[in-house]
């Protein structure tokens, strides 16, 4: 059975950004390409959640890559994933905030 996804404030900023600069930069082809990857990492998260490594043990989070500039950050809470963020890899990791 996939479990329910619940996106945070956070990542749903993340994705209209990232979005918007995919079509801005490049076009429309390219965003509908990196949403079906998207898609594709979170139906494996929804499938098997433990599948990805552990980034955080505390807080469990754990990290999967979409594409060699974007990753999924989320944790398993509530029998449901929490997609925590959709983080691009390019940016000063010292300003990723779970």
């Amino acid at each position: 059975m996939l479990k329910p996804i619940k996106w945070s404030l956070s990542a749903d900023e993340d994705f209209a950004k990232l979005l918007e600069y995919l079509d801005r930069r490049w076009n429309a082809q390219v965003c509908l390409r990196f949403i079906i990857k998207l898609d594709n990492c979170i139906y494996l998260i929804q499938k098997n959640p433990n599948q990805f490594p552990v980034i955080n043990t505390e807080l469990q989070i754990r990290k999967t890559v979409v594409t060699k500039q974007n990753s999924i950050y989320y944790r398993e809470k509530d029998n449901r994933i929490e997609i925590l963020r959709l983080y691009d890899s390019r940016q000063n990791p010292e300003n990723l905030k779970l």
